[in-house]
């Protein structure tokens, strides 16, 4: 097997300070939790951005502010987020990738989301797919139930996200694809050949999936975007929850990928953004 990446997930787009007093909003917090998820052990920083107030936003200045902070701090790969938040437009969503990013994520399909529906018509994919092929971003395919994955491979059949495929599956979220082992195999038996994979289990699933993703071969996605709790009661870190992936893989036999490794499998030229 390859060596793990671990992402982190630092921030989302629902969880609030209500919620955890360890969630990271303002720019310097985003940077500081990005430099303690990579000495916990993780390659990737997935990140979403909050305004004053802790609202979910996709202003391209407070991008711009979060990955300076990053940068200054640490040579961890920068993944932003195209999905923000639910009921935002896909113009809204793209801000972002006119800053040129290493990564970011893409979600290729609608789905229920909680309450909500998360859109994502074939019209704004295309939109998207455009964007990301002008600004020269690598996509991670956010694949929120199976069918995702196919319209991912749409995209790529008409010439878009030319070079290496990375999918995440995001599991456990009420309304899309259950976190379980089975669903999780029939994920990865879709996947194209040379493509990567990561699984990211949403709240209590968090863990068992991790463990899956590290035995599987796959890479694995933890933060607080997805599960605030280490434990049934006891509130995590975003490093605390990156380090326990880290030590499992050890204790499994799997090393853990730094920044640059992760940048090797990915087939990635780190360039600062601008």
């Amino acid at each position: 097997m390859s060596k793990l990446m671990i992402t982190a997930a630092l921030v989302g787009a629902e969880v609030t300070r209500d919620d955890t007093p360890y969630l990271p909003i303002t720019p310097e917090e985003i940077g500081q939790a990005a430099l303690e998820a990579r000495e916990a052990g993780a390659a990737i920083a997935h990140i979403h951005v909050r305004d004053e107030n802790g609202a979910p936003s996709q202003s391209k200045e407070l991008y711009r502010r979060a990955i300076e902070e990053i940068e200054k701090r640490t040579d961890i790969i920068i993944q932003v987020s195209t999905g923000g938040a639910v009921g935002m437009t896909a113009e809204e969503r793209m801000q972002p990738l006119t800053l040129r990013p290493e990564m970011a994520t893409l979600t290729t399909g609608t789905v229920n989301f909680g309450q909500d529906v998360f859109m994502n018509t074939p019209e704004q994919l295309l939109a998207f797919a455009e964007e990301f092929e002008r600004y020269g971003v690598r996509a991670e395919f956010e694949i929120f139930d199976v069918g995702m994955i196919a319209n991912a491979m749409h995209l790529v059949n008409k010439g878009f996200f030319t070079g290496h495929l990375h999918f995440d599956f995001v599991m456990g979220v009420p309304g899309a694809i259950p976190a379980t082992a089975e669903n999780l195999l029939h994920l990865v038996h879709q996947m194209p050949e040379g493509a990567t994979w990561t699984v990211a289990g949403i709240g209590r699933h968090q863990l068992p999936m991790a463990t899956l993703g590290i035995v599987l071969g796959g890479h694995v996605r933890v933060g607080l975007e997805d599960n605030i709790y280490y434990k049934k009661g006891e509130l995590a870190t975003n490093a605390q929850l990156v380090k326990r992936v880290a030590r499992i893989a050890k204790e499994l036999g799997r090393e853990i990928a730094s920044p640059d490794e992760a940048r090797q499998i990915l087939h990635l030229t780190k360039s600062k953004f601008y």
